[in-house]
């Protein structure tokens, strides 16, 4: 268990770092900078577990092959205001903001607009997505089918359903958006990930063993399932979002879905859905911040309950951890950094520790 402080690294210094060991794998400049910035705004937004975390698993199945380095993303469907994304097996990030961006585009046109995609791969953080049609005026929602099944259907006990996602991003006013960014289990699988390289236990709740007992040893999460958020709501949620994300658009869902975790090699088809509004289709969109900006006043403002010290809306803590992280920096703990120098030291880049 690491008990120094984790050491801050400026977000500048992660996504160059991330780049330069991508660019040493073979995969072009564009394409790593755009990974490596994308990796890097999840952990400045908090989601730890699908930051640059992630980037020794993803350079094991790059060595693999189990990533194009040259793919060639491109619509292969579009009718009106619906478009689908070939993905080619590229890095899930450069697919999905392939999706963000004609699904901005198409909802300047049509005023909302529904992109999804199929052959590509884990993406890392769901608000990312969710957050980038804020920045237009217009409200972001993002669905993914997760990249390994870890969830049992609701009284069941095969593992045939994953975290699937959901994050919606609201534009607001002087308050700031509002983004909802969630797994439809009590904790993505991520976090177990984190968990186990950190040497910590995990909190009842997140996971149950095959008798339904409460598991803790994140190491034994692959002998285990995730809990969905709210019982049968959450898988009944789950169920939904795969297929929309993955059944929808042609891509893996069910038996179908490939343990990104464990199998480095075969395509696993993963499928990801971007809807965009476009607050000018509806109204005026400052009057509609402008409101957003009143209900968040009128939410926050209202009478506690015993035990609480302040009323947050989804999102603000990921949004202030963003805002301080860009001051002070991202922590990377002992572990992760060992693990990273290794990825370093492999294809001869300057390490993390060397950057400082």
């Amino acid at each position: 268990m690491d008990v120094k402080a984790p050491l801050l690294f400026p977000a500048a210094t992660l996504r160059a770092f991330i780049s330069d060991v991508l660019t040493a794998h073979g995969m072009p400049v564009t394409d790593a900078d755009m990974v490596g910035s994308l990796m890097v705004e999840a952990d400045l937004h908090g989601s730890d577990g699908h930051g640059v975390f992630r980037l020794p698993r993803y350079i094991d199945r790059l060595k693999a092959g189990g990533f194009n380095l040259h793919p060639d993303i491109r619509v292969d469907r579009r009718s009106g205001g619906i478009a689908r994304v070939h993905g080619d097996d590229a890095m899930g990030h450069l697919v999905v903001k392939c999706c963000v961006d004609e699904a901005i585009a198409l909802a300047s046109q049509h005023g909302v607009a529904c992109v999804g995609c199929h052959h590509g791969n884990h993406a890392g953080a769901a608000g990312v997505y969710a957050m980038m049609p804020v920045e237009h005026d217009m409200i972001g929602i993002y669905m993914a089918v997760g990249s390994a099944n870890h969830m049992a259907p609701w009284g069941g006990l095969d593992l045939l359903l994953s975290t699937n996602p959901i994050a919606i991003g609201v534009p607001g006013g002087s308050g700031g958006p509002v983004l909802l960014d969630m797994a439809t289990t009590n904790a993505a699988y991520g976090k177990v990930k984190l968990a186990a390289q950190r040497g910590d236990a995990i909190p009842e709740g997140w996971m149950i063993d095959a008798d339904g007992h409460p598991l803790t040893d994140p190491k034994q999460a692959a002998h285990g399932s995730l809990v969905p958020i709210g019982g049968p709501k959450g898988y009944g949620l789950a169920l939904m979002i795969g297929l929309l994300a993955g059944t929808l658009n042609g891509a893996a869902m069910g038996k179908e879905v490939v343990d990104f975790n464990t199998d480095d090699k075969t395509s696993t088809n993963t499928g990801q859905t971007v809807i965009v509004i476009d607050l000018k289709a509806m109204g005026d969109p400052d009057q509609f911040k402008k409101d957003v900006d009143r209900i968040r006043d009128e939410l926050t403002g209202s009478k506690l309950r015993p035990g609480f010290d302040e009323i947050r809306l989804p999102g603000d803590r990921a949004l202030a951890t963003r805002t301080r992280r860009l001051h002070e920096g991202v922590p990377c703990p002992t572990a992760l950094l060992d693990s990273l120098r290794a990825v370093a030291n492999e294809v001869g880049v300057a390490s993390l520790d060397d950057r400082i």
